[in-house]
């Protein structure tokens, strides 16, 4: 089977039935190499609700992705069998229940030797896909997008919320916060407590100042280098100032720009980058599909990060 998108230049970007990027809509366990999943979940939400329809909004604009990264001269189509592999079952009234169907098919993907790339979603889904890659490759280092850093504790006393994956990752040993780092952090934040948890495990905490006040060619030289562990990244498009990425759930202001986690997501050295996802587009809040098109971008970074 070729694994090669539609051809543009043959048919219309508007044109077909729309996958991810165009690709070949295969069974989850043929024999492609990087496999990518919708995730429509969004039942860990606290604030406006909508990421459950992003995999829908996600595939539609991917028509508009191309295969050769002109910066990098690589072209994924050419090196990769990348195929759209379909959504992950859900249950949009039960978060326990969708984490289990969550993990089991992303356990079969990795269990099957393929790479994964997640469209979710909420910031919750990123747990159950964790723990479907520990048990494959072990412990992971993270590389973690955001404006916030999901260490926080349970709320309306619910600990499972898109604002506590990154904490139960930790908890349950899944990642190596040593060998991780959240990037595009900033407030505000309910109190100085939030900020203990990271501090209290060594996880490497990046706020926008970090990146802007020294400057970000300065910046990308300090990344550190992920060879040690298989690494996942999750890319929360709140990282993102809300002029490039209006719809998301929990908007913060003063946020990193699409050129700047472009440059960073390049600058990334991963010997072994097993999954990634792209979490909390919300389509009903987008305006002209701008926080989709993002979502395009990230996964193809990942691609070729990949």
């Amino acid at each position: 089977m070729k694994y090669e998108p539609m051809s543009g230049r043959e048919f219309p970007r508007f044109s077909g039935i729309k996958t991810f990027f165009r690709l070949p809509h295969v069974p989850v366990d043929a024999d492609y190499e990087i496999g990518i999943a919708g995730v429509p979940f969004d039942g860990g939400l606290s604030y406006r609700p909508g990421a459950r329809f992003a995999p829908t909004a996600v595939r539609d604009v991917s028509s508009l992705g191309r295969g050769y990264n002109w910066p990098r001269g690589t072209h994924i189509w050419s090196t990769r069998k990348v195929a759209d592999v379909g959504d992950s079952p859900t249950v949009p009234i039960d978060l326990k229940m969708s984490h289990e169907k969550i993990e089991k098919f992303f356990t079969g993907m990795f269990m099957g030797g393929k790479k994964v790339i997640a469209v979710g979603g909420d910031h919750s889904v990123t747990l159950p896909i964790l723990r479907a890659a520990h048990k494959k490759h072990g412990k992971l280092s993270l590389i973690h997008f955001d404006a916030h850093m999901d260490t926080y504790p349970a709320a309306w006393g619910v600990d499972y919320h898109h604002g506590t994956f990154a904490r139960h990752a930790v908890e349950e040993g899944l990642i190596d916060p040593k060998n991780s780092i959240q990037i595009g952090l900033r407030g505000p934040l309910v109190d100085d407590n939030d900020l203990k948890f990271p501090k209290e495990h060594g996880l490497r905490s990046v706020t926008v100042d970090d990146i802007r006040i020294p400057g970000l060619e300065k910046f990308l030289t300090q990344l550190p280098e992920f060879n040690t562990l298989p690494t996942y990244i999750t890319f929360d498009v709140d990282c993102l100032d809300p002029v490039y990425a209006p719809g998301t759930g929990t908007p913060v202001v003063g946020g990193l720009t699409t050129y700047e986690t472009q440059r960073i997501l390049r600058a990334l050295k991963i010997k072994n980058l097993v999954g990634g996802d792209v979490v909390e587009v919300s389509p009903p809040f987008d305006q002209a599909e701008l926080t989709s098109l993002v979502a395009v971008d990230v996964m193809f970074e990942y691609l070729c990060l990949m």
